[in-house]
């Protein structure tokens, strides 16, 4: 069995320009790509470190969008992005579990195709599975 990839952890926060300016210190070199994606209300900037995406999220609504009502509004570290290869199918194995996406998912996100599952009750965690697009490979370890 081949180990899980993390593709990104995602991060709430209340400015963008603010926290995009801190990480860059701690993250320095790490590129920076920013994007919008209206229809979940949200603004994104991504720093590729080596091993993993940090994603930094800034709601762009005004708390109606879809956005906020699948991740919640507490700022700071929200999900944890699995990379898979095949959407559908680990949906499905999932499914086989018990455990269904949340409404509305999948849909597109902005790293490929996403499914975010029901908040974990055992330890708080909200998942997210993506399959990326090929705009959006998972990140090589070797590199």
């Amino acid at each position: 069995m081949t180990a899980p990839r993390i593709d990104h952890i995602g991060i709430i926060v209340a400015d963008l320009d603010t926290a995009v300016a801190a990480v860059a210190k701690m993250l320095p070199g790490a590129p920076v790509t920013r994007r919008s994606i209206p229809d979940a209300g949200l603004e994104v900037a991504e720093f590729a470190a080596a091993n993993v995406i940090v994603e930094l999220l800034q709601y762009a609504d005004r708390g109606d969008g879809f956005g906020r009502a699948v991740m919640g509004s507490t700022s700071g570290v929200n999900h944890l992005s699995l990379a898979v290869p095949d959407l559908d199918a680990a949906l499905a194995a999932l499914h086989a579990d018990g455990i269904e996406p949340a409404a509305g998912f999948p849909r597109h996100g902005a790293h490929g195709r996403i499914a975010f599952l029901p908040r974990e009750p055992h330890t708080g965690l909200l998942f997210e599975l993506c399959q990326p697009d090929a705009a959006n490979p998972p990140q090589d370890e070797a590199s």
